[in-house]
């Protein structure tokens, strides 16, 4: 019961006041399952790209946090190929930091930080940190090509609310299916986030 109502608030307040390039909403009539869109910060390899991110929120919440993941491919040290992102704010203590206090506003905005300061020292993807860290023109290059392959809308008169079935999303799937399955059968990146 806690968690319905919390999560009623939340939606209500991040559809009056949302926070600065990012919407949230339901998915169906499914409260438990969100989807969220970011929008690239200007001046960030991520510019005029839109995220949409999966939110699923567990039965604990706000206990627990919110399992967030991109559902846009993004070419980041702090979030892998499936999506899923290396972040204190999504893990509780003692390795993370997630506090009830928190919510998915709060997270929303942080990982939204962390896409325009990404963390090279606490990385999941190290061959994209190490890229960051001591190439960081060939990163932004890579960033921006992702971004307008992955993330930039076509104007393709898509209502708001129904990106999941369009082609371009179809696509990105199957590209992101593509990758991750080409990427598993060679030898796995060194992942430190835990």
């Amino acid at each position: 019961m806690q968690k319905a109502s919390r999560l009623k608030r939340e939606l209500q307040m991040l559809s009056t006041e949302p926070p600065p390039g990012i919407t949230c909403w339901q998915t169906e009539e499914q409260i438990d399952d969100l989807r969220a869109q970011i929008v690239g910060g200007t001046e960030t390899p991520y510019e005029g790209g839109l995220f949409t991110l999966e939110i699923k929120v567990p039965e604990r919440y706000p206990f627990e946090p919110p399992k967030m993941r991109f559902l846009t491919p993004i070419y980041h040290p702090n979030i892998d190929n499936s999506g899923r992102i290396c972040h204190d704010a999504l893990k509780l203590p003692p390795k993370g930091a997630w506090r009830p206090s928190l919510n998915i506003s709060t997270v929303l905005s942080s990982i939204q930080l962390l896409m325009a300061e990404p963390n090279p020292d606490d990385p999941l993807m190290a061959d994209i940190s190490s890229e960051f860290k001591y190439n960081k023109q060939l990163f932004k290059e890579k960033a921006r090509k992702w971004t307008q392959e992955h993330a930039v809308q076509k104007n393709m008169g898509v209502e708001e609310g129904n990106k999941e079935n369009t082609p371009g999303h179809k696509a990105s799937s199957r590209k992101r299916e593509a990758f991750t399955s080409h990427l598993e059968a060679e030898e796995p990146t060194k992942k430190t986030c835990v």
